[in-house]
């Protein structure tokens, strides 16, 4: 028994809880609604129906850099949704969903997003593999998590990489593993 599956928040719409530990979600969009004030666009996923993707402001502002601004055009497309326990709130850090590929787009997009008042930073999002071979990971390993346990042991790291290719662990995990990887590499090289 996955007991994962039992810990997700009880609402209407998509929860940085539903992607805690690392896991992702490729999505198929069935419509988009207009929502409400705080939150004026609903993505409805046919994996999840009653639990559309709420995206945040910077998130739209993906989307209309990647698909443009007609929201009846996104219907059919795929996109792959991730946790970030990063994400901030005013000052408060409360993690947030963000997305890591689209379908529908050719080359990887880097977008310069606002991350606090006068600080932007580049957000990535790889195109989306849609066909029969897209990987899928099935692992229900908490990649990210056993990642931080490596404590920048270089072959823990290596090895983890290793194991994470072989589950199909998703380009978010994969990224993330190479990133910390060469990190403890440079500081072995500089000790």
């Amino acid at each position: 028994m996955d007991i994962s599956e039992t810990t997700g928040a009880n609402s209407a719409q998509q929860n940085y809880d539903d992607y805690l530990g690392g896991k992702t979600r490729t999505v198929t969009i069935s419509k988009v609604s207009a929502g409400t004030s705080e939150q004026p666009v609903d993505i409805h996923l046919e994996e999840f129906p009653g639990h559309p993707y709420k995206p945040s402001k910077s998130m739209r502002r993906v989307l209309l850099s990647a698909w443009g601004p007609n929201a009846a055009s996104y219907v059919g497309r795929k996109l792959t949704l991730y946790g970030d326990p990063t994400v901030k709130f005013g000052s408060a850090v409360v993690g947030g969903i963000k997305i890591s590929h689209l379908s529908h787009i050719d080359k990887t997009l880097s977008i310069a997003l606002t991350v606090s008042r006068g600080k932007r930073a580049p957000h990535t999002v790889k195109p989306l593999s849609t066909g029969p071979d897209a990987p899928t990971d099935t692992s229900g390993r908490d990649w990210l998590s056993e990642l931080a346990q490596t404590e920048g042991d270089v072959d823990l790291i290596n090895a983890l990489g290793q194991a994470a290719k072989n589950a199909n662990a998703g380009d978010t995990v994969l990224g993330a593993i190479r990133d910390a990887y060469k990190a403890a590499k440079d500081a072995e090289q500089a000790s």
